[in-house]
């Protein structure tokens, strides 16, 4: 469950540095009410017509012919174009304290039945005969 959460907010993470430093512009060009051309990242084509090449009429053929019916418009949406990354370099103090924190907080996780290397290289010693039972002594 703990990496899950891990592996969720790492991801959050990352998209929030991705869409806070993303900028895109959007870029649409009319001819009188109409949309001739929609395009992203960059500024939209042209139809060709303008006051000073004059084509035959298509989609402004209502307009009068001196007068420019076409336009464009963009919208700009800029993100953060700098990430400050700084780190302070830590005193041996300081470092010491991290390092005892970090590993007295995953201390707490483990599991002390799970693992004991104690007598791991002891071998009892072999019972040739019963001690107890040869000089018949009890404890009651």
């Amino acid at each position: 469950m703990k990496a899950i959460v891990n592996k969720i907010a790492s991801l959050f993470m990352a998209l929030l540095v991705l869409l806070s430093t993303l900028s895109f512009s959007v870029g649409m060009h009319f001819c009188g009410d109409s949309l001739v051309d929609f395009s992203l990242f960059e500024s939209g084509d042209t139809c060709g017509m303008t006051a000073q090449t004059q084509k035959p009429p298509t989609s402004c053929e209502m307009m009068e012919m001196d007068m420019d019916c076409c336009s464009d418009v963009a919208f700009v949406v800029e993100g953060q174009q700098e990430l400050k990354l700084s780190f302070d370099p830590l005193t041996f103090e300081q470092e010491l304290f991290v390092s005892s924190f970090v590993y007295t907080y995953l201390s707490l996780f483990e599991d002390p039945s799970e693992y004991n290397p104690h007598f791991k290289d002891y071998a009892p010693p072999p019972l040739i005969r019963d001690v107890q039972i040869l000089n018949q002594t009890f404890l009651i």
